[in-house]
């Protein structure tokens, strides 16, 4: 009787020790990370990967990988076999040589994070189907490549989100870009854009925009409605200034303007044509307030009239039609930095601002650096 409850007691423990090392095999499986990163590798290590890293291929297989570093390699294309690892989350292919995707990196629905930078893509290297495949990817980075145009496909992910397509020739975005919601961190440094789309405004979850490196003149007014930013990388473009409606960006902590010609001695450009007579002559009529109709003038001359303008300086109570001081000037945007915004006046006496009283000085803040407290300036990068 003694030795029967022996012998059970003891495959009961034999059964408990194999369930624990089933257990503890299962917990191990799970978090494999396959690192092989500046190991000189030529190919992709099909074969041989688990003896790499020190697993036996027997007890390991390929579904047990979520974690892949090839980074800073010789790789040139990615295996057929990529698609074996079924429950890889992410992958780094960064500083290697490929230059196309086989269809099997479709099989990896589980994806998280691929990080392609400086190798050798273009819009041509995607398996088709690659915008329905990755219904989890949230990190893509695909900067340092071949990419003259904006890859399509990406704006069919709509998990993303980080984007990075840095160091490319891309010229333009589609308007598909607004498809991308969930969207964080955008980086577009080191492109050859001219213009970006009124749609980038539309991502409501964006956070950091860096659009530096570029041929930017101009940014959309629509970026206003951007109120989560609180990082924009705007330097070494072509800005001579900023839309207006971007001092409603009050989370923005970082905004870089260096080498732009905005920032050369603060741009104090200004334009001016004489007006003609025929301005002459409604400048009066609208200043003095004498009263109009097309009952005394003709009808053209009435909507002439209606055109006027009001000048932007709070000092001068006049109006400009055709002719007009452009200038920059620098406003005080919510006690943290100064803006550079376009104004327009109505002559360049009005450049000046005016002798008053000392309640004006709050006024003439904006035009002279002096008055700009260094704690204000906080991470403002104008060179």
């Amino acid at each position: 009787m003694v030795r029967m409850q022996l012998a059970i007691q003891s495959e009961t423990m034999d059964a408990i020790s194999t369930i624990t090392s089933i257990t503890e095999c299962e917990y191990d499986i799970k978090g494999v990370t396959v690192s092989l990163s500046r190991k000189g590798l030529k190919a992709f290590p099909e074969n041989n990967l688990f003896q790499l890293i020190g697993l036996s291929d027997e007890e390991y297989g390929h579904e047990c990988v979520q974690d892949i570093d090839l980074s800073r390699n010789i790789i040139r294309e990615v295996p057929r076999s990529i698609g074996e690892f079924m429950n890889l989350m992410k992958i780094d292919l960064s500083n290697n040589q490929i230059s196309k995707f086989p269809d099997e990196l479709l099989e990896l629905k589980k994806l998280r994070s691929l990080n392609c930078k400086n190798n050798r893509l273009s819009c041509s290297s995607f398996p088709k189907e690659f915008e329905v495949s990755f219904p989890n990817l949230e990190s893509l980075n695909l900067s340092g490549n071949l990419f003259i145009n904006f890859p399509s496909q990406v704006t069919s992910l709509t998990s993303l989100k980080e984007l990075l397509l840095g160091a490319n020739r891309i010229r333009s975005l589609p308007r598909e870009i607004e498809n991308l919601q969930s969207l964080q961190y955008f980086y577009l440094g080191g492109n050859h854009l001219s213009q970006i789309p009124v749609e980038v405004g539309f991502l409501k979850n964006l956070q950091c925009l860096v659009l530096c490196d570029n041929q930017l003149t101009e940014l959309p007014s629509e970026l206003e409605q951007l109120k989560n930013l609180s990082s924009l990388s705007l330097h070494n473009n072509q800005l001579t200034t900023l839309p207006p409606e971007i001092i409603k960006l009050t989370n923005l902590r970082e905004l870089s303007l260096r080498k732009n010609p905005l920032v050369v001695r603060f741009v104090r450009d200004l334009m001016w044509e004489p007006p003609s007579l025929l301005e002459l002559a409604g400048r009066t009529i609208k200043n003095n307030k004498i009263p109009f109709s097309s009952q005394v003038l003709p009808m053209s001359l009435v909507r002439y009239l209606h055109t006027a303008c009001h000048c932007l300086n709070p000092n001068c109570q006049g109006v400009y039609f055709d002719s007009h001081v452009e200038t920059v000037k620098f406003v005080d945007f919510c006690g943290k930095y100064r803006l550079p915004l376009m104004q327009y006046l109505c002559s360049p006496q009005c450049y000046s601002p005016c002798p008053s009283s000392s309640s004006s000085s709050s006024d003439n803040d904006s035009d002279d650096d002096s008055y700009v407290p260094s704690n204000k300036l906080k991470k403002v990068l104008l060179g």
